[in-house]
Parts: C-alpha cells; structure tokens; sequence
C-alpha cells in the first residue's frame, strides 16, 4: 500500500552538525519513492529558500510557506498571495516598532534596510542570503512589492506586543524560540498542507507520515497519526508527542525510520 511521508528541512532533513544531507537518508527517500512511496518537504520556508542542495534529492512535491504554495509533481497546485496592500500595513508596524523584519514570497526574500538591522541572527540571516547571491528588493513600497508570509526579530517583549495588535488580524504568529517568530497567514499551517496534498492523491491520514524536530513542525505532527522526532529534535518534550522518536539526523535517523515505519 502508497504511505506518504512529509519531511521538515532544518534538523529533519539536514544533519544537526553541519547541516548537509547526510547520504544516507537521501539514498533512503530514493529508495521509499522507488517502492512507490510519495515523498514531499514540508517547511515554512518558501520556494524560492528550498535550495537546489535539497531539491537535487528529488521528490513527489512540495509544501512551502507553512501550507501556502503546494507542488506536487512538478506542477504548482496551489497558492495563497497576500495583497500589496497588507503587506504595507506590516511594514509600517515593523517600522513602528523598531523590529527586524524579513518578508518571504515564492520567488524572492526581503529585508527591511531602511535602517540598520539590529539583532544578531538577523544580520547573519541577511549575510547568509548574501553568500548564497540572494537578489533582495530594497524599493519595498514599490506596488509590485507581494509577500506570503514574513519572520521578525525583536528585543523587547513590548514590542511584539504592540507589533501583533496589528499583525494579528491577518497572521498567526508562531514561537521559534527566543525573540524570534514566524508569521503566518491565519488559517495555514504544515498541517492543513498535509491534507491538501492527502486529497490530492486521494490518500487518508492513516497513509500520513511526518518528521521533524522542533516545535514548528507541531501543527503537522499533533495532525498525522504517524508522527516522527528526530533524536536531536529541540526542545526534548517533543518526544513525549510523536508515535516514534527516531536516531538524530547525523546518524541515520531518516533511514531508521523509513525502514521502521516499512518505506524501504
């Protein structure tokens, strides 16, 4: 019988040392999509942030921006575009209120520059879309300017009080830990992406499986009733809220799974 397994990026998919693609859990979603398994992503990141590292190691789809835009076969099946509009009205309150904010679509990434970044993990997150040759619009009033969905660093819990008194009635906003979070458009979620893609192919949520490792990847994992954490997952109370706690990313835990759960 067809399974399909949803796997997170960051510490799910990519090694919690060094943050490659171990080669054996490559070798095993190859081998599960031989057997005739359906393999898919399921990330917050958008498209355009999958990179070609992740892709090369081929899949039946993918799930972007926490359930926003969906491909499945190669073929983009579904999309939720926010107005330029909204957008505007985030910019002015991330000004506002003095926090780093980082927009997402599909196709690009942006930073608000019109003053210095001031927390550290938003800086190295703008260097590292640098290095990676990123191109970043800077003209963000500009009408062509679209975003799905956006991430934000902050220094005072004031400030994001008084930020989501306006984000709020367009986003959820999701605890990435610290003074960092995620926003999403209210209603999506990796969760409400699974059944997207589950009635797609015409599958129900017994044939569901996902793995992940942080407490993001939650709204998937409290959704499937094959849920998976890696070894490494963060924070560890993640163990006592999955069906099977697999072996860190570093040390086969793509392929103990799959082989546990009968993929390959």
């Amino acid at each position: 019988m067809r399974k399909i397994a949803f796997f997170d990026i960051d510490g799910t998919l990519t090694s919690e040392i060094d943050g490659s693609v171990p080669e054996d859990a490559a070798a095993a979603i190859a081998r599960a999509r031989k057997n005739g398994h359906l393999m898919f992503i399921n990330t917050g990141r958008c498209f355009q942030n999958v990179e070609p590292c992740f892709r090369r190691i081929g899949w039946d789809g993918y799930v972007c921006g926490c359930g926003t835009n969906i491909y499945c076969d190669g073929k983009d099946v579904y999309y939720v575009p926010q107005t330029h509009a909204t957008i505007m009205r985030i910019l002015e309150i991330a000004r506002r209120t003095d926090v780093d904010i980082l927009f997402e679509s599909r196709t690009q990434v942006a930073f608000d520059l019109s003053r210095p970044l001031h927390h550290p993990r938003a800086v190295r997150q703008y260097q590292a879309f640098v290095d990676r040759h990123y191109r970043m619009p800077e003209n963000l009033e500009n009408p062509n300017f679209f975003s799905d969905k956006f991430v934000i660093w902050y220094q005072e819990e004031s400030q994001l009080a008084a930020f989501r008194q306006v984000s709020d009635q367009w986003f959820d906003c999701v605890d990435r830990g610290g003074t960092f979070r995620e926003f999403v458009p209210k209603g999506y979620s990796k969760a409400t992406g699974i059944q997207f893609v589950l009635d797609h192919y015409s599958l129900t949520l017994e044939d569901a499986y996902a793995l992940g490792d942080s407490n993001n990847d939650l709204p998937m994992l409290s959704y499937v009733p094959h849920s998976i954490a890696m070894g490494n997952a963060s924070p560890t109370s993640l163990f006592d809220q999955v069906e099977y706690v697999t072996a860190p990313s570093s040390q086969g835990g793509i392929r103990q799974a799959l082989a546990h759960y009968g993929f390959i």
